[in-house]
């Protein structure tokens, strides 16, 4: 949210809990996507933990990442890629932190439960493994450099699918549907299921699971 003194009603534990986390010494970092545009400096601030608007790069061992949300790469969905120039335009964020919170919370929870019914049976729908976007992208990426792992959200699926160049693209899934999550060991990464009930959901959704990952 784009105020500087106030925060929405309902999220106090959470966010004491990644505090306490982050004293801890334990790493996090965030990766904002389509619901989540307007973080301005909070996290980074009062929790000490970084706030990532792009994908970002890393090397693990001998391991190549590219992490990123997913909301807006690849190909397609060009009215949402300049609806997004638009929401991080600073003075419509400027002009958006003038209304009051009571109003400006509640009509960003609004539009925001409107977009995840609009979208969400798009977006949780499995295109085909030639046809998921972050994939077409990662691919595109391939072509200039490469990665072991690609590892998105914003799809909601829980896919693991193996790309050119003995590549991986990992979408982590979600903790609503699937309980999914992904854990690297050092050398290689493992999509798993918190439960049995969200690795079952995933199975009778046919998502993409490669052979080395296990439920636990």
């Amino acid at each position: 949210m784009t105020y500087k003194h106030v925060i929405p009603k309902g999220y106090t534990r959470i966010l004491g809990k990644l505090a306490a986390l982050s004293d801890k010494g334990i790493g996090i970092s965030i990766f904002i996507g389509n619901h989540d545009m307007w973080m301005d400096g909070y996290f980074e601030e009062e929790l000490n933990i970084p706030v990532y608007y792009e994908p970002q790069t890393y090397t693990i061992g001998n391991k190549r990442f590219y992490i990123g949300h997913g909301d807006g790469l690849g190909p397609g969905d060009h009215g949402y890629k300049m609806l997004k120039k638009v929401f991080r335009n600073p003075f419509c964020r400027w002009m958006f932190s003038a209304i009051h919170p009571a109003w400006g919370i509640a009509l960003a929870n609004y539009f925001s439960r409107k977009s995840r019914s609009a979208t969400g049976q798009e977006l949780e729908h499995f295109l085909g493994t030639e046809n998921e976007w972050l994939a077409i992208y990662s691919k595109e990426i391939l072509q200039k450099e490469h990665f072991d792992y690609f590892i998105y959200g914003h799809r909601h699926l829980p896919l693991d699918i193996p790309l050119p160049g003995d590549s991986r693209y990992i979408n982590l899934g979600d903790w609503l549907n699937y309980f999914s999550y992904a854990v690297f060991d050092g050398n290689t990464v493992d999509l798993k299921f918190f439960t049995e009930e969200g690795a079952k959901a995933a199975r009778l959704g046919q998502q993409i699971r490669h052979p080395g990952s296990r439920v636990k």
